[in-house]
This record gives C-alpha cells, structure tokens and sequence, in this order.
C-alpha cells in the first residue's frame, strides 16, 4: 500500500527534472511513511530516435516483505520498471507459476509478479490479478509506458496528457505540482459534483486532467495515448442456480477471498461496526488467525448515530480482542484536512467518522479488513427497497397523481437519521419518474430544479451539453433485462462504490497510514453476486438473504433484523448549531468563493430554510461548505 507519481514526455522541453519528481513523490508522504524513491531516465529515445523521457516516484507503506521488494522496482535486465500501489492477494500463486516459467525474483513482495507476468503477456497482466492495485509500467523495449486500475476502483490513478507530457499520481496534489496541468476548473466537474456529492470519472475538478476508469487500462505509445477496459463481465447475465448452490459457492468464496487477505507480515486487525457486513467479515478472519482478531469500532455522544453496543455483542460473541473508540466528531477542526487530502469536492460527510476511524486504528495496527461492498453486492441498501415498492405501486395505480398527495412536501422536516417525513418525501417525488430517474432522485444531493435556482446565469452559460444523469444512465444500461433492484445495485457497484465509498475510505486511511483491504469486493465475489437471481438475495422487502443463509450461524441472529444505521454523523443539526458562524464567515461572506457559481440569495435561502426547521438541508449545506472550502484553499 503507497503512493505512486512519474511522468513520460516526448519533448525535452516538457522534461519533469529530479527536483520536480522528488516534490510530487514527497506530497503524497502520508501515503507511505517508510521509504520513498525515484527513478528517472531523461535520455531514453524510442525506436525512431525522438525523445521519450521517464521519471517515477515512489513512496512505501510496508506491508509484505518489509525489508525488501523496494520501489520502483526492475525485471531481470532493468528493461521493464514499475511503480504500483496496492496490494496483489494471489501473489504467491502467480510466483510459483512464474519461477516455473524460468523468472527470477529478488523480493518475496507481491508486485514483483506484475513485472514477470508483464513480460509474458503485455497488457493481459491486469485481468490476472487479485487485488487492488494502481500499476504504472515504463516498458523500455517497446518504448511505452502503461497504467492499470483494479476492478472495483480501491485504489485511484489520476493522469493528465498535454502538450506531449503525461503525468500521473495516485493523488492529483501530485499533478498540481507540474505547470500547466491543474489549472482550470471544469464546469461540468460543479455540476456533477452537486448531483452526486463526488466528481465522477473520468473526469475530476480540472479540466484536462482524468481518473482511469476502474477496470481499465491505458497505454502511451507511438500511436498516442488510448485507454481500454480490461474487465468485461456482463451484469445483465442471469445464471440459474438454485439455493443451495449458491450458498455452499458463497461460502467457498467469501472464505478464499478473506483467507487471501491474511497476508501480511504487520500487524492485522478489522473494523467492526456491528452491522451484518463486517461482523461476517470479522467471524470468517477469525478462521485464519490463531489469536484473537483485534477489532475495532468508533462510538459516538450522539446515541442516534453509536452503533458500537452492537459491535461489543459481536465481539464477546466472536471472542475478538476488541477497542472500542469514543469521539466527540469535531469537524470543524479537520475540515480543512479533510478537503486537502481529498484534493478535489467530496462531500460525503461520512468522510469524518471515517478519518477519525482510520487515524485511531493506525495507533495499533497497520492493516484492517472492513466490510464495504456488502449493501450493493446484496441489495442491503434502504433505497433497493423503496425502488422495489415504487414499482409495485406504479403497477397498481398512479398514487403520485392522487388529489393531495403534494401535501406530503409540506411537512416539517427532522434531523433524526430515519425521519419519516423526509423519506415519504422524497418516495413520493420520485412515483412518476423513469426508473433510472426515480432512482437517482434518491441519490441525488440537488434535484436538477434546485441546481437551476441555485446557478448564475453566467455560469449556466459556461455549462456544456452534457447532463449530470448521463452517467448514472451509462452504467444502469450495463444491466438491461435484469429486475429492478438488480439493476439499481449493479450501478451502484459501477458508480457509487469506487467513486464514492472507494475514495472516501482510500483518502481517510491513507492519510493516516492504514491500508484496509475490503474481502467483499473480490472481484470473483462481485461476479457471482452479479450473476445471482434477485430472489436470492432480496425478498418481501428484505435484503442479504444470502448472506443471512450461508452465514448466518456465525454471528447473532440479532445482526441480521435489527436497523440498519450506516456510518453517519449530525450534519443537520451541526448546521443549526457549531457550523452557524463558520458558514457566515465563509458561504455568506462577501468574498465567498461559491460566489462565481452561486447566486448568493439561493444559498441565503437554504441556509434559512435550513436554520428555521422548514426543511432539512444539512447534506446539502455540507456540500457547499465543502466546495467552499477547497475553492479557498486553492484560489
């Protein structure tokens, strides 16, 4: 687990020197405190004789092999080098294949096998791979350097290509620092960011400047730059299979994946929330571990958001050395941590129990497993339930066209986490919609009207054709002809799971150090899930059945029909409250920032509205502190 940065350039004057690729290694530090190097080769030239130099940083978070498997890292002759963050679980089966095949290895590390396996099938090496993982490989022989993201999107790479220079980081601070690279904001990157509460890839804050996808790769050659999908499964396959079948598959599976993220030669542990995901995760670790599994969990003074008497039951039943950590959240004192780490607007507000998670593990492990992946693989989300009854009701009758039912909009909204005003609200907004619309009504963070009243009209002007919703239809049409809840949760694993949980526990933990590997998304569990009929896992408004049928003698059965809670905080009533002067000083300031997007009565409205008890805005007030912050941080 580290942070990776380097550059190719195909002219002399777009050299990145020794200073400059020391600097873009040294920012992203928190990535990996125990080494750091570079590498460079300003001289290279490609077959034709043109220049085509190299530069790569790297900065190391020990995991495997400590002493060793240093970075960059070389095959045999020095012709193939490589930078990668991350980690590969099925290494030790791919090195004994690969000795078998006549390589020699100098490190017992996992990324070693990417190099020798590189060398044998060129860009074939990702789909081989078990992991997550953000590779860069300078291929000396075929003069091009290429770029590889894991499945899921675990690990981020964010690129650059102009002027005959490509750049690459695992952090964009790390481009920032080259000229030229991060210099416009995109107008588009605000208006998605305002949807979905993240930028979604492939595009970022800044204009010119891209995430690769997950699941794809990209290549800098004499024919250019070009990005390719690598992972290719299908959503919209069903395989019949019944019950049985499944459960004894899952078992087989989930128990491999969690067995393959053991390894480590520091010290291991798991969160544990008390929620069905990671207790299951903490109950299958325990199998691999000869003493008890420290687990930890985060408490809160708010008992609407404390989920840890859960996790204690969990822990006492699964005999786990377990911490529990009590916070008061402070966000107003990591804000401007949280904004400079995540490097452009990610307004998930669960970002801060996240840090404060991350930053109290670290103190006594250096890996954790977690249980992210659970809810979109199993159709755990609340909102699978709500699209589910939409339809059933669209069925039976037009209830959203029902004399009245608008009345519904004006009831006072609450702060507590499962307010029932506010849900009937927003189900009933949704009634009339397309499903891909309906759903994203409930993902949304500004409906489109309110982004439209929210906007300038000098800033609408800057605003290209495209639509926010694009996206969010892009992936749910990779899943045409399944159900409804299958279709729901399959664009929640190409969407909302690598742009936003992905990132937002990537960022959190990295910060601190910690790398947390999430058994859940292996990638062969992510198939088989996919592939599965949505009676298996959702049924009579229920989710996880699956779950619940093959595991569901490891853990309490309380786990699996109690609430479900999330990882939250009270950002409605913090807005009424702690945040009151702060978002005067800024949002409301008369040197606000938003200023040049935002009308500022629009946000003198919300911030009312919201102050007045007349409608719950907190996650939306979050969002424009957010984008509020990192414009003055970087303007």
């Amino acid at each position: 687990m580290c942070g990776i940065t380097g550059a190719v350039w195909l002219r002399e004057n777009r050299r990145v020197d020794d200073g400059l690729i020391q600097r873009m290694t040294d920012v992203i530090a928190h990535r990996g405190p125990d080494d750091s190097q570079t590498w460079t080769d300003p001289s290279h030239r490609d077959g034709l004789g043109n220049p085509m130099g190299v530069a790569l940083g790297f900065r190391r978070l020990s995991i495997i092999d400590v002493d060793g498997a240093r970075q960059p890292m070389a095959n045999e002759d020095g012709s193939v080098r490589m930078v990668f963050n991350g980690e590969v679980y099925n290494y030790v089966e791919l090195r004994k294949r690969l000795q078998g095949a006549g390589h020699q290895f100098a490190t017992q590390g996992d990324g070693e096998s990417i190099i020798h396996l590189y060398e044998d099938i060129g860009t074939d090496v990702f789909s081989q791979l078990n992991g997550m993982f953000a590779v860069a490989i300078w291929d000396a022989n075929r003069n091009r350097i290429v770029l590889g993201r894991d499945r899921i999107g675990q690990k981020p790479l964010y690129y650059a290509f102009k002027d005959g220079r490509l750049v690459f980081g695992s952090e964009l601070k790390s481009l920032a620092l080259v000229p030229g690279v991060c210099e416009e904001i995109d107008p588009a990157a605000i208006d998605e960011f305002l949807t979905y509460q993240y930028i979604p890839h492939p595009g970022t804050i800044w204009k010119g400047v891209h995430k690769l996808p997950p699941g794809h790769f990209a290549v800098l050659d004499a024919n250019g730059l070009r990005v390719e999908r690598y992972w290719n499964y299908d959503p919209s396959v069903e395989q019949p299979v019944s019950r049985g079948e499944a459960i004894e598959r899952l078992r087989e599976l989930l128990s491999d994946s969690v067995r393959l993220r053991m390894r480590s030669d520091v010290p291991l542990g798991s969160f544990l929330s008390g929620g069905i995901d990671s207790s299951l995760i903490t109950a299958l670790a325990g199998d691999y571990t000869d003493t008890p599994l420290r687990t930890f969990s985060i408490g809160f003074s708010v008992a609407d958001f404390d989920e840890t008497a859960y996790a204690a039951k969990v822990a006492k039943h699964l005999h786990t050395d377990h911490t529990r950590f009590e916070v008061n959240p402070n966000a107003i004192s990591i804000l401007d941590k949280l904004v400079w780490h995540y490097d452009e607007p990610f307004g998930d507000s669960s970002a801060v129990p996240t840090w404060y998670l991350s930053e109290l593990t670290r103190k006594s492990v250096t890996v954790a497993l977690s249980g992210d992946g659970g809810d979109e693989l199993f159709a755990g989300y609340e909102r699978y339930r709500a699209l589910w009854l939409s339809q059933k009701l669209n069925r039976l009758f037009p209830i959203h066209r029902l004399p009245g039912i608008g009345l519904v909009n004006r009831l006072p909204d609450s702060d507590q986490r499962h307010s029932i005003s506010r849900r009937a609200k927003r189900f009933l907004e949704a009634l009339g919609q397309p499903p891909v619309r309906r759903y994203l009504n409930w993902l949304q963070i500004f409906p489109e009207s309110m982004r439209a009243s929210l906007y300038t009209d000098e800033f609408v002007a800057e605003l290209p054709g495209t639509d926010p919703t694009e996206f969010l239809e892009s992936v749910w049409a990779r899943s045409e002809g399944r159900d409804i809840v299958t279709r729901a949760s399959t664009s929640d694993v190409l969407s909302y799971l690598p742009c936003d949980l992905m990132t937002k526990v990537d960022v959190a933990s990295m910060a601190h150090g910690l790398e947390v590997r999430q058994p859940l998304l292996d990638y062969r569990v992510v198939e088989f899930a996919a592939s599965l009929p949505v009676s298996h896992k959702f049924r009579g408004r229920r989710g996880k059945l699956l779950l619940q049928d093959a595991f569901g003698d490891r853990i309490p059965a309380e786990i699996f029909t109690r609430p479900k809670m999330g990882f939250g905080i009270p950002i409605g009533k913090w807005f009424r409250e702690d945040f009151r002067p702060l978002v005067q000083e800024t949002m409301l300031a008369d040197d606000a920032r938003i200023q040049r997007f935002f009308r500022p009565e629009a946000v003198a409205d919300l911030v009312s509205a919201h102050n007045e008890g007349r409608q719950n805005h907190g996650y939306r007030l979050w969002n424009l502190l957010i984008l509020e912050t990192w414009l003055r941080q970087h303007f």
